[in-house]
């Protein structure tokens, strides 16, 4: 354990820090690098350097240290109490200028979350009261390795306690090793499928909860306890799930069908409607260069010399009306 994943709260101790600090005071010292894996024990005080030899660390005595972290915490509360009693003073006059104005989106069940710690630590609480089912839509194509690392321990406790998980990619994410190694680590009942496109980033936990992004970049999201909407959007998840394709754990792929890949019969769909290549490329989670190269692809199929020839010869060849 590194010192960028060892977090919890500054007055709060690991059970690897009570068990590293409890052998200290046994032993009466300890070498300074076993102290790397849980800082926590410098960080409240537990342990500090030997004097003599700078190279080991000492323990803080219990009866020394347990009252000063138990200070630290009164102050904290007694902060907080000043705190909170200066923020209803401040808001006392304007309570009654509120009458008659509710919070629209309280009442429907929906609250506006800004900015990633606050969308995440809000998700990671859902998650936290949540043991019956995970459902995902993870759309654009590959996911960073980051993203699947941070996700990887919230997905494992929840399916400790027995939730189902089932997750809907792009297709683009069939040839990506890291989604599927993130799956195969991940101990419980998880399923996996793709779809040619989905819809916009959604979770929803037990049906009972929702979070959807609310801007293009994500970076404001909505979390939705309305049950009517929680179950329309679970619903719409569920109906997806039923026209795509197994991924993980049991992979099925799409057959070729007379030469056409089912990349291109979903291009080609997209082609027929008008699209230009950017739009296509960013509907199917691709980047525009292979897009061009799966349109090109398509083209030399097909034997067309032109963009406008591409979408007749798509009709007259029934690839629109082939099943995959």
């Amino acid at each position: 354990m590194t010192t960028s994943t060892h977090r919890h709260g500054p007055e709060e101790l690991c059970p690897a820090g009570l068990e590293l600090y409890g052998r200290a005071l046994r032993e009466g010292r300890l070498p300074e690098h076993e102290a790397d894996p849980v800082p926590c024990l410098l960080r409240v005080g537990l342990l500090r350097p030997d004097l003599d030899d700078t190279r080991w660390l000492r323990p803080v005595a219990p009866t020394v240290a347990l009252p000063r972290l138990l200070r630290g915490i009164a102050e904290d509360i007694a902060r907080r109490r000043q705190a909170e009693t200066l923020l209803a003073q401040a808001f006392e006059p304007l309570m009654a200028l509120g009458i008659g104005h509710p919070d629209p989106t309280e009442a429907a069940g929906t609250t506006l979350l800004s900015g990633s710690e606050q969308i995440d630590e809000a998700i990671r609480q859902a998650m936290l009261r949540s043991s019956d089912e995970v459902l995902t839509i993870q759309p654009g194509g590959k996911r960073p390795v980051s993203s699947l690392a941070l996700a990887f321990p919230k997905e494992q406790e929840i399916l400790a306690r027995g939730a189902r998980m089932r997750t809907l990619y792009q297709h683009t994410s069939r040839h990506d090793p890291a989604v599927l190694a993130h799956y195969e680590l991940l101990d419980g009942d998880v399923e996996v499928r793709t779809l040619d496109e989905v819809p916009e980033r959604l979770i929803v936990l037990d049906r009972d909860v929702a979070f959807i992004p609310a801007n293009p970049d994500r970076t404001i999201a909505v979390e939705v306890r309305h049950r009517p909407l929680v179950t329309y959007l679970a619903t719409t998840f569920d109906r997806l799930w039923h026209l795509a394709t197994p991924m993980y754990p049991q992979a099925v792929q799409q057959p070729t069908l007379n030469g056409i890949t089912p990349r291109q019969r979903a291009i080609a769909a997209l082609l027929v409607e008008g699209h230009t290549d950017a739009v296509i490329a960013d509907r199917l989670g691709l980047n525009i260069r292979t897009a061009r190269e799966h349109i090109a692809k398509l083209a030399s199929t097909l034997g067309s010399e032109s963009r406008a020839q591409l979408g007749y010869l798509i009709g007259r060849a029934g690839i629109l009306d082939q099943e995959g």
